[in-house]
């Protein structure tokens, strides 16, 4: 899976992802593909974890979205996006939205974060957003994360440098998610 983290301190946020590909029991590290887990959409930056088969749809669906669909800078607008998104995912590029049978709606199937000037989000396969104060991570490593970021947190590290230190943590310790660490920086509005 991967790694993804997002903080926000001092009046910026920070995203990073680790560079690992893995099929099954085979991993296919940073310079074997050219494999970034976070990309740019506006100004914002997104990261995801999940199946490789989710990078190109979800880069290819949001950018064919109109510019006054695309609002990823709030709780609510990130909602209204992925909730026009994901007709579009299933017409589209054939998502499957069944996971449970007893599934109140239907999924959508990414674990997403989302940074830019209006802070840190993140969106789940329900399409509920979330936005965080300080730091969040998603994907198989998120534990090792959380637990580097929430011991740095306090300290004088900037938050590139805390999203940075938890992707480290998952590289280290989760066998899904690998060196090296690529991170962005944006500073929060207002």
């Amino acid at each position: 899976m991967t790694t993804i983290a997002v903080v926000r301190k001092g009046g910026q946020v920070a995203i990073a992802g680790d560079s690992l590909v893995t099929f099954g029991d085979t991993r296919l590290p940073h310079g074997y593909e050219a494999n970034d887990k976070v990309f740019r959409i506006g100004g914002s930056w997104v990261g995801m974890a999940g199946t490789t088969a989710h990078f190109p749809v979800l880069r290819k669906a949001l950018s064919a979205l109109p510019a006054e669909e695309l609002k990823l800078d709030s709780r609510d607008g990130l909602f209204e996006t992925f909730l026009k998104l994901h007709p579009k995912l299933k017409e589209t590029y054939f998502l499957n939205p069944k996971e449970e049978d007893a599934d109140p709606y239907e999924s959508s199937q990414f674990t997403v974060l989302v940074a830019n000037a209006g802070g840190i989000f993140g969106v789940y396969s329900y399409r509920e957003v979330f936005e965080f104060d300080r730091f969040w991570s998603i994907g198989s490593g998120r534990a090792f994360a959380l637990g580097a970021m929430h011991a740095a947190y306090a300290g004088k590290a900037s938050a590139r440098e805390i999203a940075e230190i938890g992707v480290r943590a998952g590289c280290e310790f989760d066998k899904n998610s690998g060196l090296p660490v690529k991170a962005h920086t944006i500073k929060l509005k207002g």
